[in-house]
């Protein structure tokens, strides 16, 4: 499984785990989590909307790589989405894909040195191998 947000380090992950899910003649499971902001939602946004927009755009993205690949390489996969914040919305996707493992991007925000990475995160979970691509 890898999540995925649109983020150049997520990109790499889902390229990662797509070179692992073909060697193991896998499934990848690519994931992206829609973020619940309830302070948006008040201020009259349409966050819902908003975030299935991206999931769409997402999902556009990899039919695009998928065909680009086609014949050169071929690996199964199927995207899903989750809803809640990036933590917690991987550990629910990969509990109920029973994930082999999981891959994810390296953060990209300063401020997560200090406070810990999602990616940091996940492996302290120690629930499932975590690889974490820069």
């Amino acid at each position: 499984m890898a999540g995925v947000d649109g983020s150049d380090s997520s990109w790499r992950a889902a390229a990662y785990a797509a070179g692992l899910a073909r060697r193991q003649n896998a499934l990848l499971a690519l994931v992206y989590i829609q973020p619940v902001m309830a302070a948006g939602a008040a201020l009259g946004a349409s966050v819902a909307d908003t975030t299935a927009e991206v999931a769409e755009e997402l999902l556009r993205e990899v039919r695009k790589a998928a065909e680009r690949l086609r014949g050169a390489f071929e690996v199964r996969w199927e995207f899903h989405t989750f809803r809640g914040d990036p933590y917690n919305g991987l550990v629910t996707a990969a509990d109920e894909l029973k994930a082999d493992a999981v891959v994810v991007g390296a953060s990209e925000r300063a401020g997560h040195r200090i406070v810990g990475s999602v990616a940091v995160r996940l492996v302290k979970a120690g629930r499932w191998p975590v690889t974490v691509v820069p």
